[in-house]
């Protein structure tokens, strides 16, 4: 069914859970919503009597029987809410036994602190007492109660501390993840640049070293004669920025006979 409708009853306080948000409706509040994304909590506000009986013994060992009824009501069902769950189903029963775990816990913290009462009092005075003692009960009851729901409020409180020194470190965790990523980063292309650098300059050496190989390739097919000969053309080229030049009679006349029998040496072949 895609919309319902909830009749309220003034014995109840209607709240509602959609989108995340809380919708405070009230008290004996009729209406109609969407149960796929609506949630409905009622919380009774009227009075709720509980009878309890139980058994103690006095402090001179005599058992005596301790019977009486509890009446409370849900004051701050908000509050309440915040604590127990009240959500209801879509045909108006509780989901949960938390109504029922309530009643059973304040019954419980009754019989601790009558059993506290009872065990200092011995049988005479235990039951000349029970006014004073049922008072005196319900003082502590209430402390406890609202001791109980302080120290829930704390809890709910250090737990937000917690959450939000955990949401802290886990988004500093974060920044220094993409930090150390970043750093991760930049080392590799460094190291990219660096490999980069290092092929181009393999490359350009093999290319100047074939450059030269290429120029020097005529020559090597060239007879020694000749490239004395263009040893001396280039040095006659550049003789104006030559100083100083000495050339021994017998240097000339080796380097002229080297020459003159190695063309003799090829004209006999």
């Amino acid at each position: 069914m895609l919309i319902d409708y909830y009749k309220g009853e003034p014995s109840t306080y209607l709240i509602g859970y959609a989108g995340g948000r809380v919708n405070e409706f009230g008290s004996g509040r009729s209406l109609w919503y969407m149960p796929h994304n609506t949630t409905l909590a009622a919380v009774p506000i009227l009075s709720q009597v509980t009878p309890f009986i139980f058994k103690e013994a006095t402090a001179n060992f005599q058992e005596v029987s301790i019977q009486g009824q509890l009446t409370y009501r849900l004051t701050a069902p908000m509050k309440a809410a915040e604590f127990l769950d009240f959500t209801i189903t879509e045909k108006g029963a509780y989901r949960s036994k938390d109504l029922d775990k309530l009643t059973q816990r304040i019954i419980n913290t009754v019989q601790a602190y009558i059993r506290s009462g009872v065990n200092a009092l011995d049988l005479e005075n235990a039951l000349g007492k029970v006014k004073d003692l049922s008072g005196e009960v319900l003082l502590e009851v209430r402390k406890a109660l609202e001791a109980e729901y302080r120290e829930n409020l704390q809890k709910r409180a250090d737990q937000a501390i917690y959450d939000r020194r955990f949401a802290a470190q886990d988004e500093e965790r974060k920044i220094r993840q993409r930090e150390l990523d970043g750093d991760v980063e930049l080392e590799e292309r460094r190291r990219d640049l660096v490999n980069k650098q290092a092929e181009n300059g393999l490359v350009l050496a093999e290319a100047e070293a074939k450059a030269d190989q290429m120029k020097l390739n005529p020559y090597s097919e060239l007879a020694p004669q000749a490239l004395v000969g263009l040893a001396l053309k280039e040095w006659a080229a550049n003789a104006g920025t030559v100083e100083n030049l000495s050339i021994g009679a017998d240097m000339l006349g080796q380097l002229i006979g080297w020459m003159g029998g190695r063309q003799d040496v090829s004209k006999k072949r």
